[in-house]
C-alpha cells in the first residue's frame, strides 16, 4: 500500500536500507492516512524546501515490511500512530510517536540535522 503523499514513498525494508544508506538525513513518517497523521505528512512537505538535505520520507504502517519501523527499540512502547523516525548517517537519533505540528518536526530536524 502506497500513501497518498507527495514525499519519497518506502515500500520494503531493503527500500529504507538503501535510503539511510546513502543519504545523511532522513526523516520516516510510518502511518496510515488518518487525522493523526496527516498533519505530520502535511509539515513534511511544507518543509522540504527549507531542509534540503533532509530525504522526507513515508512508509505505510500497514506493509509487512513496516517491521523496520514498528520494532526498533527507540519505538518501543509507542502505541500512536505515526511512527516518526529520524536517522543521521544510517542511526536513529530520535523517534516520536503521534500527531505533531510543523514546529515540532522544525524543533526535531534543527537539533539533529544542521
Amino acid at each position: 500500500m502506497i500513501l497518498h503523499t507527495s514525499l519519497t514513498h518506502l515500500t520494503s525494508a531493503a527500500d529504507l536500507r538503501e535510503m539511510i544508506t546513502n543519504h545523511e538525513h532522513v526523516m520516516v513518517c510510518c502511518g496510515r492516512m488518518g487525522p493523526m497523521c496527516i498533519p505530520v505528512y502535511q509539515a513534511m512537505t511544507e518543509l522540504r524546501s527549507s531542509y534540503p538535505l533532509v530525504q522526507f520520507c513515508d512508509m505505510s504502517f500497514d506493509l509487512q515490511d513496516a517491521y523496520v519501523i514498528r520494532n526498533l527499540p527507540e519505538c518501543n512502547g509507542f502505541m500512536g500512530l505515526p511512527f516518526t523516525v529520524y536517522y543521521r548517517k544510517g542511526t536513529v537519533v530520535k523517534a516520536t510517536s503521534g500527531i505533531q505540528n510543523k514546529q515540532q518536526v522544525m524543533q526535531i530536524l534543527d537539533e539533529f540535522f544542521t
